[in-house]
């Protein structure tokens, strides 16, 4: 069976983070650190219901969209944790202080373009209004009705508030939430699972000492920054396996991100998880054809039955 990385897997599985280092899995190495405004941007967007179960929205106040409704929302600057991005959105665009409670959804169009749609609650201050106009709103107000009879700024924040809708009655997923760790790169730590009918799993693992979960860079190139993160995931097992099978969607389980990294890099590490699935009953996973990485079946009950659990429960990554 060999060695597991069972406390990176524990730390990933609950959410949390996990030392990157410095070497990836796969080509191409990344060639040199991540930095806001340069070479990727990250805009955070908060959803927030008061008790009367009505949704927090700002008229917007930018030209090409002057007067239309949106959900608080914005890029993040340099020097600022996600969290921290997101609450100052919230109090300039709506007067109001918040709390996040999680992450609803990942959307990215490749490294160029990566949000952070929060699930928050309101803790304090007072509601912006149209007195208090300023380049960052005009006004905030809770939205009683259906925000589709209002002029929207853009329909895409509708399946966010379904998200929200649907995490307050049932969570689908544990409270997911940034972790402070330092990370100087774009990349994801993965999570590859393979289930056998028998109730049998594999993990995909690399061999390099000591054993880890791959992880892999994004936006290397210049030519990869508006490609989506999907695209390393599928550059690696069509590498690793042979043949390489279709790959299951991608969830966020976690993700780490500290402010003013190493040189100034704002990197974010993805712990995505994501399923193959086997090509008939009692088939075992592709072999390898590289040795960097092996399959570890993974006999414990209690692990298999998290890891499993996570694959159904996790994130959405909305490309």
């Amino acid at each position: 069976m060999g060695e597991a990385p069972v406390a990176e897997l524990d730390a990933v599985l609950d959410g949390g983070g996990w030392e990157v280092g410095g070497s990836f899995e796969g080509p191409p190495q990344p060639s040199g650190p991540i930095r806001l405004g340069k070479n990727v941007c990250y805009v955070v967007l908060a959803v927030l219901f008061n008790e009367e179960d009505r949704v927090l929205l700002v008229q917007e106040a930018k030209p090409e969209c002057h007067g239309k409704w949106y959900l608080p929302a914005g890029r993040m600057e340099p020097g600022e944790s996600i969290v921290a991005a997101m609450r100052r959105e919230v109090k300039e665009e709506t007067g109001l202080e918040c709390e996040p409670l999680t992450l609803l959804a990942l959307e990215e169009r490749g490294p160029a373009w990566i949000r952070f749609a929060f699930l928050a609650r309101p803790t304090g201050g007072t509601l912006k209004t149209l007195a208090e106009a300023d380049a960052e709103s005009l006004q905030a107000a809770w939205c009683a009705g259906d925000p589709r009879s209002l002029p929207l700024r853009a329909p895409d924040i509708l399946p966010l508030l379904d998200l929200a809708a649907r995490y307050r009655r049932s969570p689908p997923h544990p409270p997911t939430l940034p972790q402070e760790l330092p990370c100087s790169r774009l990349c994801l730590r993965l999570l590859i699972a393979c289930s056998g009918a028998a109730g049998d799993l594999w993990v995909l693992l690399g061999t390099a000492e000591p054993p880890r979960l791959p992880v892999v860079a994004c936006g290397a190139s210049p030519a990869e920054l508006r490609r989506g993160l999907r695209l390393p995931v599928l550059r690696l097992l069509r590498g690793c396996l042979s043949p390489a099978p279709p790959p299951g969607p991608m969830g966020l389980l976690g993700l780490q991100h500290r402010a003013g990294g190493a040189g100034g890099a704002d990197g974010v590490c993805f712990n995505v998880v994501l399923s193959i699935a086997l090509g008939s009953p009692g088939a075992e996973p592709p072999e390898p054809r590289s040795p960097a990485f092996r399959w570890w079946h993974v006999e414990e009950q209690s692990l298999r039955g998290r890891i499993l659990q996570r694959l159904r429960a996790a994130v959405p990554v909305r490309s």
